[in-house]
């Protein structure tokens, strides 16, 4: 796991000048929770060392923004509140004017569309903001229920770790399926063998699940953070639906590569894109273990077509031998 020394040392500017003041500053962020305002850790940072100006901690804001160790966020307050990145995924938030409270998700299609609207107009985003203001379920209702706030690396694995399952789960039912109806006795075999592993792996996931709630009881009641809606009933259902339909050996090779390729896109795509944390860790694993599946399901096509061509090759002599005479 990347440390915060290392997560700076990887944003800090190459040749810029260091300075053990904003150091110091840079580690005290880091190890705050939430959306913090300047004011707040200038009181933080002077409770520590006096000597230390509110300029020096404003500056050490700034560059820290502009490094990306932190964002600046407007709650519409009439002030900026900052946020760091360090094992803290990029995301949105929905903003109550009435009561200022504010609620972290990450979305998929959001992301997608930004990056749909940045590539049509040739532009290089650097970072994207949205903010939805409103008013919270609490200020609709009148009632002001007092909310414990998950941490948002807590509540990243856990909606990461629900889509691992959900595609493992998926495939499983994919990869049983084509089993049953695959006439290809090795063609059979690998697809048993990757159901195997998929059950294997969908195990091993439920744990790590079942630990996170445990270390958390009530995490589980928390809204969800992460919305992707594509792998919400996991990445193999519309190739468990083809299947449905009927597909002969090599169409249900293809099929299963298509769903393969899919996924490995998917996890790597995401997380690729993650802060360090717990969550990007499931999404690179799972990206791993997709292409090999990925990997193994091309060979045994290419060997399918090879055995196949194999077969009519005796056909095809059979055939001109029989016209001959």
């Amino acid at each position: 796991m990347q440390s915060a020394t290392e997560f700076v040392e990887q944003r800090r500017p190459v040749g810029g000048r260091r300075s053990s003041k904003r150091d110091f500053i840079v580690q005290v962020f880091l190890q705050q929770e939430g959306h913090l305002a300047a004011d707040k850790l200038v009181e933080l940072i002077r409770a520590e060392d006096a000597r230390i100006s509110r300029a020096t901690v404003y500056r050490a804001l700034q560059w820290m923004v502009e490094a990306g160790i932190a964002r600046k966020v407007d709650f519409g307050e009439g002030r900026y509140k900052f946020e760091h990145s360090y094992r803290h995924p990029r995301h949105f938030h929905l903003i109550c004017k009435t009561c200022t409270q504010s609620y972290e998700f990450m979305s998929s299609d959001i992301e997608a569309l930004i990056e749909e609207v940045a590539e049509a107009r040739h532009f290089a985003a650097r970072q994207s903001v949205l903010q939805i203001y409103g008013i919270c379920v609490d200020c609709q209702s009148g009632r002001r229920i007092e909310r414990v706030t998950a941490p948002t690396e807590a509540l990243f694995a856990r909606d990461a770790l629900r889509i691992a399952i959900a595609t493992e789960r998926s495939g499983l039912e994919f990869y049983t399926r084509a089993a049953a109806l695959t006439g290809d006795a090795r063609g059979r075999r690998i697809f048993r063998r990757l159901a195997a592993e998929e059950k294997e792996h969908l195990g091993k996931l439920e744990t790590r699940y079942r630990e996170l709630l445990t270390a958390d009881p009530e995490l589980e009641s928390h809204p969800t953070f992460l919305f992707f809606k594509g792998a919400a009933h996991g990445l193999f259902a519309a190739g468990t639906a083809e299947l449905r339909q009927g597909a002969d050996d090599r169409q249900a090779l293809l099929i299963g590569i298509k769903c393969e390729r899919g996924s490995h896109k998917f996890f790597k795509r995401y997380g690729d894109r993650f802060e360090e944390s717990e969550g990007k860790r499931i999404f690179l694993e799972f990206a791993d273990e997709e292409r090999e599946h990925l990997d193994l399901l091309i060979r045994e096509y290419r060997s399918l077509l090879e055995r196949q061509k194999t077969k009519r090759q005796p056909r095809r002599k059979a055939r001109a031998s029989k016209t001959r005479r």
